[in-house]
């Protein structure tokens, strides 16, 4: 997992998803998966972990990354299971993109 944060913008190896910073608004963030809100760049951060974090499978209670899951999703006032969720729902720029391209190898595999 790697998170790549500049001045403007944070992006991840790990999803589409992407932070950054909000326009006219100095200081303060929009990430993808949270839209209409506007994080200070430390919860912005907070929620590029989560959504790097969200891939893992069979993501649970009674994984071992959970506590940590739940604690980064309180400090964006969610629980572990709401975060994922919005996560997973939210159409992240390339992730789409991603899909596509793996069906047409699949396809041209055929």
């Amino acid at each position: 997992m790697t998170l790549t944060i500049n001045d403007t913008t944070m992006t991840s190896d790990q999803t589409g998803h992407t932070a950054r910073l909000a326009p006219g608004r100095p200081r303060l963030w929009e990430v993808s998966w949270l839209p209409g809100q506007v994080l200070d760049r430390n919860s912005a951060i907070t929620a590029m972990v989560l959504a790097d974090h969200a891939r893992e499978t069979d993501l649970n209670e009674r994984h071992r990354l959970w506590p940590f899951i739940q604690s980064w999703a309180a400090e964006l006032g969610l629980t572990g299971s709401d975060a994922l969720d919005q996560v997973s729902q939210a159409d992240a720029p390339g992730q789409q993109h991603d899909r596509e391209g793996e069906r047409s190898d699949l396809e041209a595999g055929q």
